[in-house]
């Protein structure tokens, strides 16, 4: 692979894993990345998963504060159903034909950030509504919903869980940064297990952009506490945007 393809996959392992710390979607930068140095969207999508997940640990690490403070029931449960629905979502994917795959990559694209874009608009009107918290079990329902989306297509994955939690009544934008963080590593974890077991991972790639996503992750969690909510918002949506229409225009 030449250099140039090289050094294009650890600037968007960096700046994923620094992207994951802050909101969410740094899979935006390295599923294209490997799509782009001729690895087919299936094998892209698992190296990419395995690319950012220890951009995980790192942000995570750097939330460990917030993280203390939360009942550790609440991150057993959370921990438990991310872990299960990261397994379906990567054995679902192992399942799918690439075509029908790579059909779908923008749409999961466009999805995910336009969820995330309209979280806060939506929270506004429950609670203009009193709209009391959601039920414990639809809450457990979503986000075993979003893990078998993030084992299946990690792009967005982030975002999906700021979202939900969002939705759900979390008002501290640090905490659900932190419990977003935690939970990715945890079912990015499994899903990758999944793809390991089924050979679908480019290593050589993978073992670079994991050290280049991991640095990325520590550094984008001190920096995520610098930033104004709406300027990480700003930023992964117009990133999601931008790369859901590149994957349009490639057809």
């Amino acid at each position: 692979m030449p250099e140039a393809h090289w050094l294009l996959l650890v600037a968007a392992a960096f700046g994923a894993g620094a992207l994951n710390a802050i909101a969410g979607g740094g899979s935006f930068l390295t599923f294209p990345a490997l799509v782009f140095t001729g690895l087919p969207p299936i094998t892209a999508n698992a190296t990419s998963a395995v690319a950012v997940s220890p951009g995980y640990l790192g942000s995570t690490l750097g939330f460990r504060q917030e993280l203390a403070a939360l009942p550790r029931a609440r991150r057993l449960r959370e921990g438990l159903i991310c872990a299960a629905g990261g397994v379906g979502g990567a054995l679902l994917l192992l399942l799918t034909p690439a075509k029908v795959f790579s059909a779908a990559v923008p749409w999961l694209l466009l999805f995910a950030t336009g969820l995330f874009a309209v979280g806060p608009r939506l929270v506004a009107a429950r609670q203009r509504r009193g709209a009391g918290e959601f039920h414990p079990l639809a809450q457990s329902l979503g986000l075993l919903a979003v893990a078998v989306y993030g084992g299946y297509f990690n792009g967005g994955l982030g975002i999906l869980l700021m979202a939900l939690y969002t939705l759900t009544g979390e008002r501290h934008v640090h905490t659900a940064n932190a419990l977003k963080n935690l939970n990715s590593l945890l079912l990015s974890l499994l899903s990758v297990a999944a793809f390991a077991w089924a050979g679908a991972i480019a290593w050589p790639q993978a073992g670079v952009m994991m050290v280049a996503a991991t640095l990325g992750g520590f550094i984008g969690a001190r920096l995520a506490r610098r930033l104004p909510a709406a300027g990480v918002r700003a930023v992964v949506v117009v990133t999601g945007v931008v790369m859901a229409v590149a994957f349009f225009a490639r057809g």
